[in-house]
């Protein structure tokens, strides 16, 4: 049986390969090529609805200079515009 990952963990992993991605300037279609990535699969993660691979998440981290830890962790500026978007 295939097992899912939670849909807060892949919302976690989606705000942080955007931002990280933003960060960088790149587009998702720059994040992908150098990821040897399709352009539509990193749309579809940053939308969270993909489970990616271990393989994968250590090619997005290596590309966005980051280690895999810091893709799935809640960063503090996550939270604070939660907070905004439910005032």
């Amino acid at each position: 049986m295939v097992r899912k990952s939670s849909d807060s963990l892949r919302a976690i992993l989606a705000e942080n390969i955007k931002t990280f991605r933003r960060e960088k300037g790149f587009s998702q279609e720059e994040l992908a090529e150098r990821c040897g990535l399709h352009r539509t699969y990193i749309g579809s993660v940053e939308r969270h609805e993909r489970n990616v691979t271990l393989s994968t998440l250590e090619v997005l981290a290596s590309t966005l200079g980051v280690i895999v830890p810091e893709l799935l962790t809640e960063r503090e500026t996550h939270r604070i515009t939660k907070k905004w978007e439910n005032l």
